[in-house]
């Protein structure tokens, strides 16, 4: 099960740095001219958890392998890209592949790094990029629109019910208004099946000067409010502080962080965001082996979940044991846990809850 995020922002506001830094790769050719990325870059990523660590010492366990996720370093996009401006076509089919959108913001002066925009503005950036993805979409329904109103006039039950969902969606894009504000409820499986970028979930990275990498500055204030209006999510990083630090030992980057007010790095807080983004949840397998962290959607049942390790294990699922991550650690591992009774035997109805370790009973 693969879960990606596509970082996208005008040109020149650190993308292609912030992925660098993420991936800890020099993969993402990072310029000061705009369209230096053409192809977009992918890279995966382990989800920083403590968990693992206090699991795989009381598990014994040889390795400890984190969930990860997978970040897509998607070219600058400009004013008029709807309309093709600046290969904007090419860049746009990219982002609707994505299952969340991690929109990387400038909040930082340089006079030395060209603004396409001609000046610092992070809300008027939000504002072209999210213009420029809500009039590619309203462009995508309205061609399937009106094939859909023939069928609808001739009682295709099928595109009738597809336009009940769509019309409401065009009005609100007609508007000025994104996607996700007109997905009749109930139906967002079926909204996001139509591919619309605006329906997806965003993240606002704000990228500022290292000066500013613990408290944020006024640019990167004017973006909280922003987000919290419309729902969404902010982190606030130095993406050269971060290029710093993935080029570090590991023993050395917490007391290099902290020499800088920083308790923990940007690029941990932007993964952990991205997941929360997802509405993703993570379970644990512990033994002597291995400890292994595994993603999820929340709400997942017990024989899905099973099914992300291997596709017998849901086909052929009996039961899971379950103890929940806390009790594992109160009761020192799986036979504490069995004693004082925090050892639950849970079936296929089970909705796995994160942090659950789990022991998947089957039989193919």
């Amino acid at each position: 099960m693969g879960f990606n995020c596509g970082i996208v922002g005008l040109p020149n506001v650190g993308k292609s740095t912030l992925f660098n830094a993420l991936t800890e790769t020099a993969a993402a050719q990072a310029a000061n001219y705009p369209f230096c990325t053409i192809e977009p870059n992918v890279g995966r990523v382990g989800v920083p958890d403590s968990r693992l660590d206090n699991l795989a010492r009381i598990g014994k366990s040889q390795k400890i392998l984190p969930t990860s996720l997978e970040f897509v370093d998607i070219a600058g996009l400009v004013r008029g890209a709807s309309r093709g401006e600046g290969l904007g076509n090419q860049f746009l089919a990219n982002i609707r592949e994505v299952d969340a959108i991690i929109h990387v913001l400038r909040c930082f002066v340089d006079d030395d790094i060209t603004h396409v925009e001609g000046g610092v503005d992070p809300v008027r950036d939000a504002e072209i990029i999210e213009t420029e993805l809500m009039l590619a979409d309203l462009d995508s329904l309205e061609k399937r629109q009106v094939s859909l109103q023939k069928r609808a006039r001739g009682n295709d039950r099928e595109a009738q019910q597809q336009l009940a969902i769509m019309d409401p969606i065009i009005a609100a894009l007609r508007d000025g208004k994104p996607a996700r504000t007109a997905v009749p409820v109930g139906e967002e499986e079926t909204a996001r099946r139509l591919q619309l970028m605006t329906t997806k979930p965003v993240l606002y990275v704000c990228n500022v000067e290292e000066g500013s990498a613990a408290t944020g500055n006024s640019h990167s204030d004017a973006v909280r409010q922003r987000a919290e209006a419309e729902g969404a999510a902010v982190v606030v990083v130095s993406a050269a502080i971060e290029a710093e630090v993935s080029q570090l030992p590991q023993e050395e980057r917490a007391e290099f962080l902290e020499g800088l007010g920083l308790s923990n790095s940007g690029l941990d807080r932007v993964i952990a965001a991205g997941y929360g983004l997802l509405g993703l949840s993570t379970y644990f397998t512990v033994g002597p082996k291995e400890t292994r962290a595994w993603t999820i959607t929340k709400g997942t049942k017990a024989p899905q979940a099973a099914a992300v390790i291997h596709n017998d294990f849901e086909r052929g699922f009996i039961a899971c044991e379950t103890v929940a991550y806390d009790d594992y650690i109160a009761c020192g591992g799986e036979s504490g846990a069995k004693e004082a009774g925090k050892l639950r035997i849970e079936g296929k109805e089970y909705v796995v809850q994160d942090g659950d370790v789990l022991l998947f009973r089957f039989n193919v």
